[in-house]
């Protein structure tokens, strides 16, 4: 199995991420296809093109997404005011 090193995991997250994400919408937005052949190509068309665009985006809006994220979230001990119980 490939090994990547572990400091090139937010990298490998965000090929993951993306990809599927993308996958599963560009075959949502292929469902009105006439046949299997057409959404077949229209989906595999779809999805690299989605994903070519919203990989850099991921790995670029990751860290921003993160610090908003602890920013609305709080530890379970810790009190509505920031501090620590």
């Amino acid at each position: 199995m490939l090994r990547i090193p572990r400091r090139y995991a937010h990298v490998v997250f965000g090929v993951l991420q993306s990809g599927l994400t993308s996958l599963i919408a560009a075959g949502i937005a292929s469902l009105p296809a006439t046949s299997a052949m057409v959404f077949l190509g229209h989906w595999a068309m779809s999805w690299l093109i989605a994903w070519a665009a919203m990989l850099p985006v991921v790995l670029l809006a990751a860290p921003a997404i993160r610090a908003v994220s602890l920013r609305l979230t709080r530890e379970e001990g810790e009190l509505r005011t920031g501090r620590q119980a």
